[in-house]
């Protein structure tokens, strides 16, 4: 029988405040970590709604900064475009801007995707960055403390996009994805297998864009070549959603404390 997906999703009023949770999410994770294994190893993606929360990481007038382990923290990416990191479509470079700049992971705590790179080289070289700070040896596939994820409004997340070729990679951890759709880029993404042996998942979205594709992707039909989200089943079982009202709006509602439940087949 199919492994059934939990599917737990905490909604927020507006954008701020969603973003107040998932700083307080990010900095509770690590500390979880960091008392289970003495290291926190996250990655994160780019984005309009992650950089607010990231924003509100590095604010030394907020007691996320205070609290965050920074020292036993590994910071990793999801997905990257393939620019120099110094463009304005780099996921790096928003990341620096919002967080990095702000506070104190010294550079060999910081493992991002080099985008400047041909899209192969790039791939092979984060891959072998993973290995490396990993340890992993043979087949093995490392396990994240915490991936943070985004959605776009035609299903897509990581750089994992609706019928391409980097959707039906299953033995490698990160791949270059040519995405016709996204005027013609390249990508270098984590493969899905990888996602979903992270300890815990989450998604962060906000905005009525996405309301229509969130009911499809965790509601809908199983097409998850259309639907890449789909794709993201945690193996343990359990995927988290982090929501502002309007994203959650053609989801079942929520109880008083914003907190909902949905299953589905993995």
């Amino acid at each position: 029988m199919p492994q059934k997906l939990q599917i737990e999703y905490f909604v927020e009023p507006d954008a701020a405040a969603l973003a107040a949770r998932a700083a307080r999410y990010f900095v509770e994770k690590a500390e979880q970590a960091v008392a289970a294994r003495g290291r926190a190893r996250i990655a994160i993606s780019g984005g309009s709604t992650p950089k607010a929360a990231f924003g509100l990481l590095g604010d030394p007038n907020q007691p996320w900064r205070t609290r965050m382990p920074w020292e036993k923290l590994d910071l990793w990416w999801v997905d990257e475009r393939c620019v120099p990191p110094d463009h304005a479509d780099s996921n790096f470079r928003m990341t620096r801007e919002a967080l990095l700049g702000h506070v104190p992971l010294k550079p060999e705590q910081i493992h991002r995707i080099e985008g400047e790179l041909d899209p192969e080289v790039a791939a092979a070289r984060y891959e072998s960055a993973l290995r490396n700070g990993f340890r992993l040896e043979g087949a093995e596939t490392p396990r994240f403390d915490l991936i943070q994820l985004g959605m776009g409004p035609d299903g897509h997340t990581a750089s994992l996009f609706p019928h391409t070729q980097a959707l039906h990679e299953l033995s490698r951890l990160a791949v270059a994805n040519h995405v016709p759709e996204a005027k013609d880029t390249w990508r270098i993404t984590l493969t899905w297998p990888v996602i979903n042996r992270a300890s815990e998942v989450f998604f962060l979205i906000a905005g009525a864009d996405k309301a229509q594709i969130l009911k499809e992707v965790f509601i809908g039909p199983r097409d998850p070549e259309r639907l890449p989200s789909q794709l993201i089943a945690p193996s343990g079982g359990i995927l988290t959603l982090l929501l502002d009202q309007a994203a959650a709006a053609l989801l079942p509602p929520a109880d008083a404390r914003g907190d909902g439940h949905l299953e589905r087949n993995a």
